[in-house]
C-alpha cells in the first residue's frame, strides 16, 4: 500500500455523508470499502445497502469508493448517495482498495465488490466477528451458498478449489475460500498485512501476509448472487488465475525451495559418501559411476534450491518485515551469502583459483591494487578481458 501511495496522488471528494450528518462528532466505527470501475448500474444498490446496514445496527458508518478511472456516472452516483470518492489513477483491484482504505476513517473496514454479487446487508456479520476479537474476517461462499449463475463453472469447480487448495497446502492456511471478495479487517490489521499488489492477486496476498503476521482469522458464511452488470466482469480467468498462482508459489519459499532443496542435498551427500570408495552392490543392484553423477547433480540442485529459498525469504522479509525467526535476521545482518561465492581471478603473474572468499578476504585483494572500492572492482584494469564470476560481479555492485 505504501508503494502505491508514493507513486500516486490521491484526491478525495469532500462529500458530507447524509446518514452521518446528525451523529455529531462521533467516531466512524465501520467503513465500507468499494472498488469501482464503471459500475453505474450497481454501485448505487451497494451504497444504499451499506447505509441501511449501518442504520439497522445504529452505528456510525461511511462508504468510501475507490474509483479506478470510471468513464460513466459511477462517481456522480456515489457522491449523490453520500459516499466519499477516492480517485486512484493506478489501474487495478488492489490499487483501488489500497487508496480507499488509506482514506477511510473507520475502526473496522469491510470490503466487497460494486456489482451487487455480495450482499452488503450482511456486513453486520463481519462487524460481529471483528468485535469478538478477529483481525481478518473472510467470507465463505461455499459454506453460505452460491446462487445459480453467480459463478462460472470454470471458477466454481476448477479455479477457486484448485488455487485455494494449493494456497492452503503451501501456507498451512485453514481458510477455505481463499479468493472471496467480501472480507473485513481492522485498520491495524491492514497495516500489518501490508499488501502491495495492484491487481487481483491482492486478495491472495492479504491472506498470506495475514498468516505471516500471526493475525487472528475467522470465516463467516455468505451468499454469492449473480451480478447485475450488463457487461463482462473485469476478472480475466487465466491471466488473473496465473497471477494468483505465481504469488502463492513465490511467497512459499520453505515449501517450494528449502524443504525440497534440503532433501536433495542430504540424498546427494549420502550417495556420494556411499560411493566414495568405489562402486557398490546393494540388494543385487549395481551402483557405479552413473549414480556418482546423479548424486553430485542432486547435491548441486539441492544447494541451489536452498540458496534460492534463502534469497526469497530475505526478499519477502524486506518488504514485509514481520518475520520472527532467527535465520532471516542472520542472513540480512551477517552477509553469509558471500561465503558461498567461488571467485576465480587471474592477474599478471598470479593465479587465484579455488578460493572461498569472505568480504574481508576480498578486501585484502582489493586494497593492494590501488585500494579500489567494491563498485569499481569489475571495471579495474586487472580484470579487463578476464572472467569474473557473475555472483561476485553482482555482489561487487551492491556491496559497501
Amino acid at each position: 500500500m505504501e508503494s502505491i501511495a508514493r507513486n500516486t496522488t490521491v484526491r478525495i471528494d469532500d462529500v458530507a455523508l447524509a446518514f452521518t450528518a446528525g451523529m455529531g462528532t462521533e467516531r466512524v466505527l465501520v467503513s465500507a470499502i468499494i472498488p469501482c470501475l464503471n459500475e453505474e448500474l450497481t454501485l448505487g444498490i451497494c451504497i444504499r445497502k451499506a447505509f441501511n446496514a449501518f442504520s439497522m445496527r445504529g452505528i456510525k458508518g461511511e462508504v468510501v469508493v475507490g474509483d479506478n478511472g470510471s468513464a460513466d456516472k459511477s462517481v456522480e452516483i456515489a457522491q449523490k448517495l453520500g459516499a466519499r470518492v477516492v480517485h486512484q489513477p493506478v489501474k487495478g483491484y488492489g490499487a483501488a482498495i489500497s487508496a480507499a482504505v488509506e482514506a477511510a476513517e473507520g475502526k473496522y473496514l469491510i470490503m466487497a465488490d460494486a456489482d451487487d454479487s455480495y450482499d452488503w446487508s450482511q456486513l453486520g456479520d463481519f462487524v460481529d466477528a471483528l468485535e469478538q476479537g478477529a483481525e481478518l474476517v473472510m467470507g465463505d461462499r461455499f459454506a453460505g451458498g452460491i446462487q445459480p449463475g453467480a459463478m462460472p463453472s470454470l471458477h466454481r469447480y476448477l479455479g477457486n478449489p484448485v488455487l485455494s487448495t494449493i494456497a492452503r497446502c503451501l501456507h498451512n492456511s485453514p481458510v477455505r475460500d481463499f479468493h472471496c471478495g467480501m472480507r473485513g479487517f481492522t485498520r491495524e490489521a491492514f497495516l500489518k498485512i501490508g499488501a502491495r499488489s495492484p491487481g487481483m492477486e491482492f486478495a491472495s496476498e492479504m491472506i498470506i501476509n495475514a498468516h505471516r503476521a500471526g493475525l487472528a482469522i475467522r470465516e463467516v458464511p455468505i451468499k454469492l448472487y449473480p451480478d447485475k452488470r450488463n457487461r463482462a466482469p473485469h476478472l480475466r480467468s487465466f491471466r488473473d488465475g496465473w497471477r494468483h498462482l505465481r504469488l502463492i508459489i513465490a511467497h512459499a519459499p520453505d515449501t517450494m525451495y528449502l524443504v525440497p532443496g534440503l532433501t536433495l542435498l542430504i540424498a546427494g551427500i549420502a550417495g556420494l559418501a556411499v560411493l566414495a570408495a568405489g562402486p557398490v552392490r546393494i540388494g543385487g543392484w549395481y551402483f557405479g559411476i552413473h549414480f556418482v553423477a546423479l548424486s553430485a547433480m542432486a547435491t548441486l540442485i539441492g544447494l541451489s534450491a536452498i540458496l534460492f529459498g534463502m534469497l526469497a525469504k530475505v526478499a519477502i522479509a524486506i518488504y514485509h518485515p514481520v518475520y520472527s525467526g532467527r535465520i532471516v535476521p542472520w542472513l540480512t545482518r551477517g552477509r553469509p551469502l558471500e561465503w558461498l561465492v567461488f571467485f576465480r581471478w587471474r592477474t599478471r603473474g598470479n593465479r587465484l583459483r579455488g578460493r572461498w572468499f569472505t568480504r574481508a578476504t576480498l578486501d585484502s585483494y582489493w586494497r593492494p591494487h590501488g585500494a579500489i572500492g567494491a563498485p569499481d572492482l569489475c571495471s579495474h584494469h586487472h580484470l579487463r578481458g578476464r572472467h569474473v564470476d557473475g555472483a561476485v560481479r553482482l555482489r561487487a555492485q551492491i556491496a559497501a
